[in-house]
């Protein structure tokens, strides 16, 4: 099995707003309300609503459940949807209220995104299995590197 680096992905959220403790774990939502996708096959823009609404375990590790829209440069739609998990160690939860950064090795980062289009351009998204890499990224952001399994 190989990975070829697809694209880099940066998001921008909104501060998140906290749910709170409930029944399975401490619940945020962080709204979207930008980024860009960069790559050699895709280059785009989120477009439209979207959010994470991420949920905390007690074993310290966040599930992030993420859904929106990208708009390719060349003007295909496509919809993402990615779950997948990350650290809450000191370094995120530093970052996290500074609204800083951190690097790809400070913690346990990674999502498995879907794509979903009609765009024939794009229809290997469709029939592709994707994996990412992630930190968090200066005032509320994130960065990945996507990678698709070959």
């Amino acid at each position: 099995m190989d990975l070829v680096h697809e694209m880099t992905y940066h998001a921008m959220l909104r501060p998140p707003l906290a749910i709170g403790a409930g029944p399975t774990g401490t619940r945020m939502v962080f709204d979207v309300i930008g980024g860009v996708f960069e790559g050699t096959r895709l280059r785009g823009k989120w477009v439209g609503a979207g959010a994470d609404w991420l949920l905390v375990g007690p074993d310290g590790f966040g599930r992030l459940g993420v859904r929106g829209q990208i708009e390719t440069d060349d003007g295909a739609f496509i919809y993402l949807q990615y779950d997948g998990l990350i650290q809450m160690n000191e370094k995120v939860q530093a970052a996290m209220g500074s609204a800083s950064a951190t690097e790809f090795s400070d913690q346990y980062f990674r999502i498995a995104p879907r794509f979903e289009t009609g765009d024939p351009r794009y229809a290997w998204l469709n029939q592709s299995t994707f994996i990412a890499e992630g930190r968090l990224y200066p005032r509320f952001g994130v960065e990945y590197r996507v990678f698709r399994v070959v």
